[in-house]
């Protein structure tokens, strides 16, 4: 089965094509084409949904249509279905999607499939990659990518990404079970606020990472959140101002920041850490996925590695390779090849608050 797949939940405009043989559980990426508005949201410090789609209203045809000349295919000759994100996000950023997918639909007479945003991000495990391999170094059998044949039930699942932290309990793909998640700020969101009262560029993400790797140590210790808290909830709110106040009237340096950003670093990923191996301790579980932008830091990746290790743990853990651990098409094309439940054009809508209920 082919799939063209879109994704417009945020600021990112992308389509994939993506295909799946019944006898495998490998999805394919045949292409997949993302067109950013980062350069606007970066003057702003951040997304304006408005401004979003906007720019995706432009974006999503010319997408689409690379998307189609780069796997060399046809909607009508070449496509089985059409999957789509339908929530949760932005309502005008879902819109957008929703409403090309509905039109492609009618138009190619093509099942349409709806896609949980946020399930998508640990079903990017599922995309085969040629980086299928054990990082260098590693002590563990850590595969980055290609996760399929190696699935064992139950897993963890790890959703950590610029809107969202969330911590689940799979017992098949289709049959879940929400632990907990943030009551506030989502890991990835903290780490744009902090970064702004770094002075550092929008998102700030990739930035805080480089220059935690900088500062080897930091001298400078924040507090994770909710650590000791037996619960399986995250908050990050507290984090930002905690920062806010150690930050206020200090000279920051190119030293300092990267200290800080070092502690910011430690302070997050000590959390996710710790609940998400004490979830799998608790459930017994011998896998636990990553999904989400936050995901792709090696860094977080490493103080998994490690935490199996210390507790001498027989876990194996899987993440997306980084160009499907972002926010994108190919992703939302994975989901629905393998949880495929088509529905009538006319029946779906846009689901800006969809959550796990």
């Amino acid at each position: 089965m082919r799939i063209l797949a879109l994704e417009t939940s945020c600021d990112e405009t992308g389509a994939a094509i993506v295909e799946r043989n019944d006898h495998e559980q490998f999805v394919k990426v045949l292409s997949n084409v993302t067109a950013t508005s980062l350069a606007i949201h970066a003057k702003t410090g951040g997304i304006i949904p408005e401004n979003a789609a906007r720019e995706q209203v432009k974006f999503m045809i010319p997408t689409i249509k690379q998307c189609l000349r780069e796997a060399n295919l046809t909607i009508k000759n070449d496509i089985d279905a059409i999957a789509v994100t339908y929530g949760p996000g932005l309502i005008g950023s879902l819109l957008v999607g929703v409403e090309t997918a509905k039109t492609l639909s009618f138009v190619f007479s093509k099942p349409i499939i709806p896609v949980h945003h946020l399930l998508a991000h640990l079903f990017a495990n599922f995309i085969q990659t040629t980086n299928i391999r054990k990082r260098k170094g590693s002590k563990l059998d850590n595969l980055e990518g290609g996760l399929a044949s190696h699935l064992i039930f139950p897993f963890v699942g790890l959703i950590v990404s610029g809107g969202h932290t969330d911590l689940l309990l799979f017992n098949s793909l289709t049959n879940y079970k929400w632990l907990g998640g943030t009551r506030d700020d989502a890991a990835g969101e903290a780490l744009d606020k902090i970064g702004r009262l770094l002075n550092l560029p929008y998102p700030a993400g990739p930035e805080i990472e480089q220059r935690a790797n900088e500062a080897r140590k930091s001298s400078i210790k924040f507090k994770s959140p909710l650590v000791d808290i037996k619960t399986f909830d995250f908050s990050f709110s507290g984090l930002k101002t905690e920062v806010g106040r150690f930050v206020k009237g200090k000279n920051l340096t190119d030293r300092l920041t990267n200290e800080i950003c070092r502690a910011v670093q430690d302070a997050i990923f000590d959390v996710l850490v710790k609940k998400t191996i004490r979830a799998a301790k608790m459930f017994g579980t011998k896998q636990i996925l990553l999904g989400g932008g936050v995901s792709s830091n090696q860094t977080l990746r490493t103080e998994f590695e490690k935490s199996v290790i210390s507790n001498k743990l027989q876990v194996r853990i899987f993440s997306p390779e980084k160009k499907f651990a972002t926010d994108n098409a190919a992703m939302i094309g994975a989901y629905a090849l393998l949880d495929y439940k088509p529905i009538d054009w006319s029946k779906i809508t846009a689901e800006p608050d969809l959550y796990f209920d």
